[in-house]
């Protein structure tokens, strides 16, 4: 089975909408959350490299949704290493409920590509994925057939 990087999370009414449903933008934002708690708990070296001149730019992100989750549902957002290649990395999000007779339900999935880069912010250019973080992220990638 898979690896994964475990964030939990217990949804707030300001992330719900006047129906009660939560609000799209919040698991994208979840995505970015699990993602630094990563950074903090397993790559702090990544974090200090960020205070220098690496920026960990955002490509692609996407979610699509299966089951709808309201205010003070339990979840685990689940991060999963897709792909690693030389200046980008891709993970998988699995947003699961956690229910209270302890089953899980799997209410969406998305994924997030982002590149690596290094300069000033008026040049900034593609650089390899630091060590710290290839390293890092060893223990979840993909089984390999």
């Amino acid at each position: 089975m898979d690896k994964y990087f475990e964030y939990p999370h217990t949804v707030g009414f300001e992330e719900t909408n006047i129906v009660g449903n939560v609000y799209y933008v919040n698991y994208l934002r979840w995505q970015g959350r699990c993602r630094e708690m990563f950074l903090k708990e397993r790559a702090p070296a990544v974090l200090a490299d960020l205070q220098d001149d690496l920026k960990l730019f955002t490509l692609k992100v996407d979610c699509e949704f299966y089951a709808e989750i309201t205010a003070f549902d339990e979840l685990s957002i689940r991060m999963r290493l897709v792909d690693l290649a030389q200046t980008q990395v891709e993970f998988s999000f699995d947003y699961v409920r956690l229910e209270p007779g302890g089953g899980e339900t799997l209410v969406a999935r998305g994924r997030q590509r982002v590149a690596c880069m290094r300069g000033p912010n008026t040049a900034t250019v593609p650089t390899r994925v630091p060590e710290s973080l290839a390293q890092a992220l060893e223990p979840y990638a993909p089984a390999r057939v």
